[in-house]
């Protein structure tokens, strides 16, 4: 079965298509056909294509929106410019699966797109309004290209975090503005949890019960989750993708009281005080120099820059706070998994994070943290109590597979 995995925003289109099937998954063996992304829709768009043989490819065309974009790339993706033969007409593509980032208390596990559906993931937008219209808009270009024949699968972000318990989901706030506007914690990168929840118990030979680890997630966004007997128990995100870890352009945790200090003392509205929450915090805010840990830590090696340090102190700081935290709260776990793109490819960071938890039994062997760069493997020490892994996130993959599933009426792994 060839998938076509789509994560849509307000202008850009990522995809990737993947063949897979029950027997593929069995057997860990999909097949990466290709993999792309269409940036700067409503104009001249960028079209950056990597094909399984490993070439790339860089397009440019006028594209007014998802619609066109993706009536773009599947033009192209069935000419002979790329060269797949797997996939020679929209009908080799066999069903087509959504990021879609929030499904609220309504959506506990992935589902086939139907109109119902539509109106569920409608109802979440006032949830996640930056990002929900966006996911609709790639659902609704795909059945406008592929017809109602194609099926579609919705994949949450929120869904894996669904087995959170109440003490842990609930604000300390009246419960009955909980029971009006379902306002609690919902958590987010689920599906780069579960997928890495899932590498990390096949790595150590473990059943999904016998997996307790503290998962982070570490990129632009941020978040860690509590996973015990496989299900997560606490998650750092929360009514939205604003609250936990420092991260790029996001604060993370603050006194909510900091809302109407800023807005008092800088005259800002309540909306754009939390647009810079969301935008100019984090890395960016406190450096004053980029979100981009990597060239925050080039600035610290090139020239000591002092706010540079400070960032990356106040980032790594947090990401141990949480760490300590979920082991309290968890009882103790038995592995630590760092992914995203920071998580899987700076060793400094992750050797920072770990710094002065040895009295939880984590250590980590230097040599095999500096090897452990986008490769999936152990860098803790052989007698580090907790087992600590660097290993690649895959959600596309995850969310190809959850289509299969849900196409042909398999039920989700327990």
């Amino acid at each position: 079965m060839n998938v076509l995995v789509l994560n849509s925003g307000s202008s850009s289109l990522k995809f990737q298509l993947i063949a897979t099937d029950l027997d593929r998954i069995k057997k860990n063996a999909d097949g990466r056909l290709l993999r792309g992304e269409v940036e700067r829709i409503g104009g001249e768009a960028i079209v950056t294509v990597h094909t399984g043989d490993g070439s790339r490819q860089t397009l440019t065309a006028p594209l007014r929106d998802i619609s066109a974009a993706l009536d773009f790339v599947i033009r192209w993706i069935v000419s002979d410019k790329s060269g797949l033969a797997e996939v020679r007409g929209p009908a080799d593509v066999h069903a087509i699966g959504h990021r879609v980032v929030h499904g609220g208390e309504r959506f506990s596990e992935s589902v086939i797109v139907t109109d119902d559906v539509v109106k569920g993931i409608e109802g979440c937008i006032e949830l996640a309004p930056l990002h929900n219209p966006n996911n609709l808009k790639g659902i609704f270009a795909a059945r406008e290209l592929f017809g109602t024949g194609t099926p579609q699968v919705a994949v949450f972000d929120t869904a894996f975090h669904h087995s959170l318990p109440e003490h842990a989901y609930l604000y300390a706030i009246p419960y009955h503005l909980y029971r009006r506007h379902r306002i609690r914690r919902y958590g987010f990168h689920g599906t780069s949890h579960r997928y890495v929840a899932y590498r990390y118990r096949v790595l150590r030979n473990l059943t999904r019960e016998q997996t307790d680890v503290i998962t982070l997630h570490l990129g632009n966004g941020c978040s860690a989750a509590a996973i015990r007997n496989g299900y997560p128990v606490d998650t750092s995100m929360g009514l939205t993708p604003l609250e936990g870890l420092v991260m790029g352009t996001r604060s993370g945790d603050i006194d909510p009281a900091i809302v109407n200090l800023i807005s008092a003392k800088e005259g800002l509205s309540l909306h754009e005080v939390e647009a810079l929450l969301n935008t100019q915090s984090g890395l960016l805010g406190i450096s004053g120099l980029t979100n981009d840990m990597r060239v925050l830590q080039a600035e610290l090696k090139e020239h000591d820059d002092r706010r540079a340090r400070l960032a990356i102190d106040v980032f790594c700081y947090r990401a141990r706070k949480y760490i300590g935290a979920f082991l309290a709260a968890m009882g103790g776990a038995g592995g630590v998994v760092f992914t995203g793109g920071i998580g899987e490819n700076s060793p400094e960071i992750r050797a920072q994070i770990c710094e002065g938890l040895e009295w939880a039994g984590l250590t980590i062997e230097k040599d095999r943290n500096q090897k452990m760069v986008g490769k999936e493997g152990m860098i803790s020490g052989d007698k580090s109590r907790l087992g600590v892994y660097a290993i690649p996130t895959d959600e596309e993959l995850l969310i190809a597979r959850d289509t299969v599933r849900c196409v042909q009426g398999e039920p989700h792994p327990s």
